[in-house]
């Protein structure tokens, strides 16, 4: 009989897979950092901030006790990449040995490694894993049709969670390459920010679609340079995330390039992946000798080391080559 999953983090993301696992009647528990936010939520029934006018199920029950996600059957990790280590360190006791599920998308600034290599590191006795893929959290909690992938190199560990957390309209496919089921995740957030810089310059559409091509190109070339499999670059966790934030204002990492590229400001309380990730990976890039044009170009961007204009204009000089 199942215990019911536990999720770390009630932002959008985590509130609305609670939604939907909760609708398909699996008990949730869903862990909030503040203690007034979860008593409002678990009073009225709503994360009226993120998700305005979606009700929590009766199966979910927040709360602000980390020790609640103990003895689940799995959590997922619903908070930022950057933070995650952290978080995973100052609660090893609630988590190691329990399947632990990121739900987080992007690459350590401190330890330039994926989400998956974190809880290994962190949590040696758990079976890790990564769910991602092209999803926004207002379309999974309002019931919209959402396939994703779950990554976990133990086959047997990655088919449980996935019997455990598919619902009817939350469909999951299973892969044992985390490797690159996590650099998809990662790297189409560094290229949506290019394509809004691309749209928020006035630079067209057809630009828009050379970015994100040659932005798969990158994407390729790095996960094959690392050990993952190219053809999972081009399943959901990469060629269809891509599609979905390079070409939705839904996507926080585009909005935040389209800001950009019109020389407009952006919420700083906005957590923007893309950001550090485009850092990481420049740097990543550079130490393995890896050609990434538009990520290393949007890191010089992000730290004040290149214009737009400059950048376009490097860009677009580059030697002509075969595709």
């Amino acid at each position: 009989m199942t215990q019911g999953i536990g999720i770390a983090g009630a932002g959008a993301f985590g509130t609305a897979l609670a939604i939907a696992l909760g609708r398909a009647g699996t008990p949730v528990t869903l862990w909030a950092r503040d203690a007034d936010h979860a008593a409002r939520m678990q009073q009225t029934r709503r994360n009226a901030a993120r998700l305005p006018g979606v009700d929590l199920p009766e199966s979910v029950t927040v709360t602000a006790e980390i020790a609640d996600l103990g003895g689940l059957d799995a959590i997922l990790l619903a908070v930022p990449m950057q933070a995650l280590a952290g978080f995973l360190a100052d609660n090893r006791a609630v988590f190691d040995g329990l399947p632990l599920i990121a739900c987080c998308k992007g690459i350590s600034l401190q330890t330039g490694t994926g989400p998956t290599a974190i809880i290994a590191q962190v949590c040696p006795a758990s079976a890790a894993a990564i769910l991602t893929g092209p999803s926004f959290a207002a379309d999974i909690a309002r019931g919209l049709p959402t396939a994703l992938t779950l990554a976990c190199a133990d086959r047997a560990a990655g088919a449980r969670m996935q019997a455990l957390l598919s619902t009817p309209v939350l469909r999951l496919y299973r892969s044992p390459d985390t490797t690159g089921a996590e650099l998809g995740g990662a790297l189409k957030n560094v290229i949506a920010i290019a394509s809004g810089i691309v749209i928020g310059a006035g630079l067209g559409d057809s630009a828009r679609a050379a970015t994100m091509t040659r932005g798969f190109a990158e994407m390729q070339r790095l996960a094959k340079a690392l050990g993952a499999e190219t053809e999972t670059l081009s399943g959901l966790s990469g060629l269809g995330d891509l599609v979905l934030t390079c070409t939705s204002e839904q996507s926080r990492n585009f909005r935040f390039g389209l800001a950009l590229g019109r020389g407009q400001g952006f919420d700083a309380k906005v957590t923007v992946e893309g950001a550090s990730t485009a850092r990481a990976v420049a740097k990543l890039a550079r130490a393995r000798e890896i050609d990434m044009p538009l990520t290393t170009m949007v890191a010089a961007v992000l730290d004040g080391n290149c214009t737009i204009s400059d950048a376009t204009g490097a860009l677009l000089s580059r030697p002509l080559k075969e595709e």
